[in-house]
């Protein structure tokens, strides 16, 4: 249980930092005291506790996007209300990561989660995100948001798959190359998870049912309820901060955890 709960605050405090939570999960489950991989069906299923916190958050953009996308269908609303194609947009950027979730299932849980690729990607992905807000025009607002762009910000999140990338930072990162503003790419990339992590938040608790895993259902509540918590306290200070500031102490964060992975791995303290 206390296992459990270590993870889980580790989940809620690094969903939404565009550093990994998939990495530090996979990387902390070496240094516990059963020293194994948590997997990939309990990280998902705690992930349903930090969407939670993100739907709490934004509750009232979603009930308006919403109920205005419905509305376009009866003309309650106009077809090019903001939040109407905001709705469109949240659908079209979620089918990247559908497919290739399906596609790539048995890599995702067992090649991706290699400590190897995981550093690899802390690293790159780190560097690119660095590259992104130095490069970015950061002039477009969320009003600018296109359906070729949302399908770029959905690739971008179909990368997060694999360990290491991070599902908001190839989101941002993506936003930040196309020209989008931090807190506009963030707020995109924190309503197109919702669909996604939801998805395969259930669909992981209901394939591991009745399965033997690291953690039980008491425990993975536990955690998943922890991460929730956690999580909200989180979202509001990413929020406050990337209005103001850059990425830049994230980028370094990334690299050096990346460079001692590397040498932990190297060293054989850890198996890959």
């Amino acid at each position: 249980m206390l296992e459990a709960l270590i993870l889980g605050l580790v989940q809620g405090l690094t969903e939404f930092l565009p550093i990994s939570s998939s990495a530090h999960l996979r990387i902390l489950g070496e240094f516990l005291p059963s020293a194994q991989d948590p997997g990939a069906a309990f990280t998902a299923i705690t992930q349903l506790g930090t969407e939670t916190a993100v739907v709490v958050f934004f509750w009232r953009d979603i009930v308006r996007i919403v109920s205005h996308w419905f509305g376009s269908f009866t003309g309650r609303v106009p077809r090019n209300d903001p939040d109407a194609r905001m709705g469109w947009l949240i659908i079209v950027g979620s089918i990247p990561i559908v497919v290739l979730g399906i596609l790539f299932q048995d890599e995702i849980e067992t090649t991706f989660r290699s400590l190897w690729i995981v550093a690899t990607m802390l690293v790159v992905f780190g560097i690119v995100l660095g590259l992104a807000d130095w490069a970015g025009a950061k002039n477009r607002t969320l009003e600018h948001l296109t359906i070729p762009h949302g399908i770029a910000f959905g690739f971008a999140q179909a990368l997060a798959l694999i360990p290491g990338v991070s599902r908001s930072g190839g989101t941002i990162t993506a936003g930040l190359l196309l020209g989008y503003e931090r807190a506009a790419a963030a707020r995109y990339a924190f309503l197109l998870a919702i669909p996604a992590v939801f998805g395969s938040g259930f669909f992981q608790l209901v394939k591991s049912w009745g399965e033997p895993s690291v953690y039980g259902p008491i425990e993975t509540a536990a955690a998943t309820l922890i991460a929730f918590v956690v999580a909200i306290l989180v979202i509001a200070f990413f929020m406050s901060y990337i209005s103001k500031r850059s990425f830049l102490p994230f980028v370094i964060y990334r690299i050096a955890l990346g460079g001692l992975i590397f040498v932990l791995l190297g060293t054989g303290v850890i198996n890959a």
